[in-house]
C-alpha cells in the first residue's frame, strides 16, 4: 500500500501551548454538488484539478500524520463524496484502523452521495457520520443549498441508518432563516438516537451577500430553547469545538459550536489539511504551511515530517474571528470549501 514511507516516528505533535495534535481534517476536494448561501457563491471558480493532490498523494499525508500521532481522521471538501473515486481513498485509510493505529475514520457530508457510498463506507470502518442539514423544510431547503434535493438528502440519511453508520446532525444558524425550526429540528434528530450540533455562521470568503444579515448568536438560540425545553449542561465532549447539553425531554445531546460568542480554542486539538497540500494551524488564521512542495521533493518522508513539525510550531492559541459590519469583508477570505470544514 502506497504511502508507508521511513519507519514510524512515534513522536506527538505538540504545539506552542502545550496542545498535542491528534486530529486531522482533510479536504479532499473544493468542489461540491450544493452552494449553500453561507459557504460559497452560486456561481463559483474552483480549483483546476491540476492543482489537486492525487488520492495516493492524500493518503500519504495522512499516513505521516498518523505516524506521528494523529488518532482521528475526517475527510471533508467541499462534498468529499463527489471527488472521482473517493472510496479508493477510504480503503486505503482503513488499514490504520486494523493497525489500531488510528482510533477514527470519519468524514463530513451533505448526504447527497449517501444513497450510493454509505454502506462501501461501513465496510472500510467509517462508524461514524456528520450530515450538515439547516432545515426540514423542503422549499427553504432548495433556498439554503440553491441547488440540492431534499429528498436526496433524506433518502441518504436512511441509507447510512440501513448500512449501521452512527450519525450526527450539523446545522448552521441563520438569522431569520431558520431560526423557527430549530425545536424541530431537535426532535428530528434525537428521535433518530443523533445529537444535533448548532453553528453560528463564521466569516469565511465571499458569499455574494452580508454575513451580519446572517449572524445568530447561539446565546439567543439557546435562550429562546430554553422556553421550550430543559436544558442540562453535560460534561461531554468529542474531540471537537461543540460544548453539549441534554435536553431533559428527548434524552439528547444537543451541541453549541460558537466561534463567534466564545473563543473555543484552549483545548484545540486539530489542524487542517487543504486539497492541495496547504496545512492551515489555525481555521480563523491566514497563516499555512505549505506540504505539497515537501511531498513531492523526496519519496522518503524525513522532509515531509521536518515541514509537519515546523508548521506545528507555528499553531497559534486562537482565532480572531469578527464579523464587522463596516468592513463589508469576510475576517478570512479563504472559502469554507478550500479549508475543509
Amino acid at each position: 500500500m502506497p504511502g508507508l514511507g521511513n519507519p514510524i516516528d512515534q513522536t506527538p505533535l505538540v504545539d506552542p501551548f502545550g496542545r498535542e495534535v491528534s486530529y486531522l481534517r482533510v479536504s479532499v476536494t473544493d468542489r461540491c454538488d450544493f452552494r449553500c448561501v453561507y459557504c460559497m457563491s452560486e456561481h463559483m471558480t474552483f480549483l483546476p484539478k491540476r492543482d489537486l493532490l492525487t488520492l495516493e498523494e492524500l493518503d500519504r499525508l495522512c499516513t505521516a500524520f498518523v505516524q506521528r500521532g494523529v488518532r482521528k481522521l475526517r475527510i471533508t471538501g467541499g462534498e468529499p463524496l463527489v471527488r472521482k473515486n473517493i472510496m479508493w481513498l477510504f480503503r486505503a485509510l482503513s488499514r490504520h484502523l486494523d493497525s489500531g493505529r488510528l482510533e477514527e475514520l470519519t468524514l463530513t457530508t451533505n448526504a447527497s452521495q449517501l444513497p450510493r457510498y454509505a454502506a462501501e463506507l461501513k465496510a472500510c470502518g467509517v462508524e461514524r457520520i456528520n450530515i450538515s442539514l439547516d432545515t426540514l423544510q423542503p422549499d427553504r431547503f432548495k433556498a439554503i443549498t440553491r441547488w440540492g434535493d431534499f429528498k436526496t438528502v433524506i433518502d441518504g440519511v436512511e441509507a447510512a441508518e440501513n448500512a449501521g453508520i452512527k450519525l450526527k446532525f450539523n446545522a448552521v444558524a441563520l438569522k431569520g432563516v431558520n431560526e423557527d425550526e430549530f425545536e424541530e429540528m431537535i426532535r428530528f434528530a434525537h428521535g433518530r438516537g443523533a445529537d444535533l450540533t448548532l453553528i453560528e455562521t463564521m466569516p469565511l470568503g465571499d458569499i455574494d451577500g452580508d454575513r451580519t444579515d446572517q449572524y445568530l448568536p447561539l446565546s439567543i438560540v439557546r435562550a429562546r430553547l430554553m422556553d421550550r425545553f430543559t436544558l442540562e449542561d453535560i460534561d461531554y465532549r468529542t474531540g471537537g469545538p461543540a460544548r453539549y447539553v441534554r435536553i431533559k425531554e428527548t434524552g439528547g445531546r444537543l451541541g453549541f459550536i460558537t466561534p463567534m460568542t466564545h473563543n473555543f480554542c484552549e483545548s484545540c486539538n486539530r489542524v487542517r489539511l487543504t486539497c492541495t497540500g496547504t496545512l492551515y494551524m489555525c481555521l480563523g488564521r491566514e497563516d499555512a504551511a505549505d506540504l505539497h512542495a515537501p511531498l513531492r521533493a523526496s519519496t522518503d518522508n524525513e522532509v515531509l515530517l521536518e515541514a509537519i513539525d515546523a508548521a506545528i510550531a507555528r499553531k497559534p492559541k486562537g482565532h480572531d474571528f469578527i464579523i464587522d459590519r463596516r468592513m463589508q469583508k469576510p475576517a478570512v477570505a479563504r472559502h469554507m470549501s478550500v479549508t475543509g470544514g
